[in-house]
């Protein structure tokens, strides 16, 4: 048995022959018992559900089931690009995903460099209690919190705004203003919580590089540059290749619960439409094929993205 090592870093292991590769499946067998559970979940959950995505290619009836439903090829998805409304919907859900990839994804990463460079260690963890709190809130209390916060009438906001000699402004009735606020409230939830990957990443730079810097005259800040960010740029790449692969999956629930018909024009995204259209219209199979459509551009998008980053970086997913 030969081991060598591609460009990502990782051991790849090449066999003589059949009884080699037995004897290793022998020697680490636990660890495949270990895999078992995970292997399990994906195929009862992730797998086995995607049979039901035929519907898409029939008119669905819930009473003659998959097997008694008409077939119709491909109609569904040729109504998905001839229906404005959907058209609409995809614009806003491509938007608020793009935002989210420019301004959310960065700030769990500039938040982890400032805490590490805190040095009370009484004082840090206290920033990272406050900061990781939003998570463990649910979207429904952190949508009532935000609406509360934005009222036109009691809202410390336009109290704020009111101080300063400016009108009262109804956010949540004025489209211009959601995108903005699903972002926003988007970035105070989550990005504390976002910080723990990188925390751990920087933690396991080695010492002596940072001493070896100091030795040479680098400022703190010039450390961050120099050694803190490249060390822990594979862990952006992968984690950067994630949220590309869900760049169309917002959320329903984050969505939904700022939605009004005031603001729907640029606020409702694929997700809730699906909803809309697919529970409460009950056109199953036209949302199945809303799924899957959403599915071929998230899996398109991560294989050009992981294709990019192994050329440029040499870091990828698989």
């Amino acid at each position: 048995m030969a081991s060598k090592t591609d460009i990502s870093g990782e051991k790849q292991f090449q066999f003589a022959n059949a009884r080699s590769q037995w004897a290793f499946i022998q020697k680490y067998w636990p660890l495949y018992m270990l895999s078992i559970p995970g292997l399990l979940y994906f195929a009862v959950f992730k797998y086995i559900p995607l049979f039901g995505s035929s519907i898409a290619f029939q008119n669905y009836n819930i009473f003659k089931g998959i097997s008694g439903s008409p077939w119709v090829g491909w109609v569904h998805f040729k109504r998905l690009f001839t229906y404005p409304e959907f058209l609409i919907i995809l614009k806003n859900t491509l938007l608020i995903g793009m935002y989210d990839l420019i301004f959310a994804f960065p700030v769990p990463i500039v938040l982890a460099l400032l805490l590490n460079e805190i040095r009370f260690n009484g004082y840090k963890r206290l920033v990272q209690t406050i900061i990781y709190m939003p998570h463990f809130l649910s979207w429904v209390i952190v949508g009532g919190i935000i609406i509360g916060l934005l009222s036109p009438t009691t809202g410390i906001v336009n109290q704020v705004l009111g101080w300063l000699g400016v009108d009262s402004i109804y956010f949540m009735g004025e489209s211009s203003y959601i995108r903005s606020i699903l972002i926003g409230s988007g970035i105070w939830k989550d990005s504390g919580w976002g910080t723990i990957i990188y925390l751990a990443a920087i933690a396991g730079i080695n010492p002596d590089l940072y001493e070896a810097a100091e030795i040479d005259g680098a400022g703190r800040f010039r450390q961050v540059m120099s050694i803190t960010l490249p060390s822990i740029f594979p862990t952006i790449t992968i984690l950067l290749l994630l949220q590309i692969g869900h760049f169309m999956d917002f959320g329903f629930e984050r969505v939904y619960l700022f939605l009004n018909p005031l603001n729907s024009e640029n606020g409702e995204i694929l997700d809730t439409y699906v909803y809309r259209a697919g529970l409460v219209d009950r056109q199953y199979s036209f949302t199945t094929a809303i799924g899957l459509f959403k599915s071929f551009v998230g899996l398109a998008l991560i294989i050009v993205g992981n294709t990019l980053s192994k050329r440029t970086t040499g870091e990828s997913l698989y």
